[in-house]
Formats: structure tokens, C-alpha cells, sequence
């Protein structure tokens, strides 16, 4: 369940809504914009500069640009993170 209207149903956008989204949401932009830019032939660090240029130092470091676009080259196209299996941790140190 992988597409561009699940990542819009989750953070509000296809009700009009003026919200900023959530955390997860903004990584999954920047994601997208690496699979865009990665699929239009730009080289990572490149697609970094730009991610720089627009988000400022918030954006996703250069070397997870790189780990996304391998995940892409060898043929990934979902941006969003994968189910987990396991308990979830409760307890904090």
C-alpha cells in the first residue's frame, strides 16, 4: 500500500487542509524528491545540494541521500518505512 494518495491521506492534504505534517511525513517528502531527482538522472550529491538549497540543514543528511538512492537502484519504489515485526520496545533507558 505504497502510493502518493496514501502518503496525502495521511498527513491531511486531500481535505485542503493548511496543517503542517507530521515528522514522518517530512521524511517522506524528501524521500520522494530523492526518487524523483534519482529517476531524472541527477547524481546524489547533486540531489543533496538542491535538498539543501530548499529545506536549509533540516533536509536528510548526503549519506542517506546515497542509502535511499541504492534502495532505489536496485528497485525499490515505496518512500514509505517498512512494517517492523516484533514487539515494540516500551521501556526507555
Amino acid at each position: 500500500m505504497c502510493s502518493t494518495a496514501l502518503c496525502l491521506q495521511l498527513n491531511g492534504s486531500n481535505k485542503g487542509e493548511n496543517m503542517d505534517p507530521p515528522l514522518q511525513d517530512c521524511n517522506i517528502e524528501e524521500r520522494d524528491v530523492v526518487r524523483f531527482l534519482w529517476a531524472e538522472g541527477v547524481k546524489p550529491v547533486e540531489i543533496h545540494h538542491r535538498m539543501l538549497a530548499q529545506y536549509g540543514q533540516s533536509t536528510m543528511r548526503q549519506r542517506k541521500v546515497y542509502e535511499w538512492v541504492k534502495r532505489f537502484k536496485s528497485g525499490r519504489t515505496c518512500v514509505t518505512d517498512e512494517g517492523r515485526s516484533g514487539r515494540p520496545s516500551t521501556s526507555r533507558t
